[in-house]
């Protein structure tokens, strides 16, 4: 009895943790770009042109990013929404659910953390005049795509805390979008800086 006390504890500060928690992520991002925006006087978001692989790439992620938002408040005031959600009972266990919190928190926060490591360098999709130079030290030592890594951590993370086929077909659809952006920018960088890029490349993982 206690130990299914436990899980739904857990299952009930979790329903309460992802919705302050993705609101939190869109506050973040929020309040990063317009500063950003505003201190340096550039654009910051690249989706390329309309309708091409890299626009629809970043429209699925952005649609899907917002759906959870969306899910995670609504189940918050609605939870019989859950019903709806496709839940894996077999994973909604307390080792499950903590681990899923955990993973989502450690995600963010490096992504966090590398943001601020990049400061004003930092873009979102591929800026046609940019980088200016290569980015190789801090986080970049250890891998070529960090923020990637650490938003795919959060989205597996997102899975385990609500396991559901909801979720499951996020974390594929999240983890697919960030794969064919990595292969774009990584192609961008090629170009860019043929040389000084394959040689980085011989040195530092493209993931971990």
């Amino acid at each position: 009895m206690t130990s299914i006390d436990n899980t739904s504890a857990i299952i009930e500060f979790t329903r309460l943790y992802l919705a302050v928690f993705y609101s939190a992520v869109a506050l973040f991002y929020t309040i990063k770009i317009i500063t950003t925006k505003k201190n340096i006087n550039t654009e910051l978001i690249f989706l390329g042109e309309r309708y091409c692989p890299n626009w629809w790439n970043h429209m699925t992620f952005r649609i899907f990013r917002v759906a959870i938002w969306m899910v995670c408040l609504v189940r918050l005031f609605v939870p019989g929404l859950d019903d709806y959600l496709g839940l894996i009972a077999s994973l909604e266990n307390a080792p499950v659910l903590i681990l899923g919190n955990v993973l989502l928190t450690f995600g963010f926060l490096m992504t966090i953390a590398i943001h601020f490591s990049m400061s004003e360098k930092w873009r979102s999709g591929i800026d046609p005049i940019g980088p200016k130079k290569l980015i190789t030290d801090g986080f970049f030592r250890y891998s070529r795509n960090p923020i990637f890594v650490s938003v795919g951590l959060s989205q597996i993370g997102f899975f385990l805390a609500l396991p559901s086929v909801f979720t499951l077909v996020c974390l594929v659809i999240g983890l697919y979008t960030l794969y064919k952006q990595t292969i774009a920018e990584e192609a961008h960088l090629a170009a860019v800086f043929p040389s000084e890029y394959k040689h980085y490349t011989t040195n530092v993982r493209r993931w971990l």
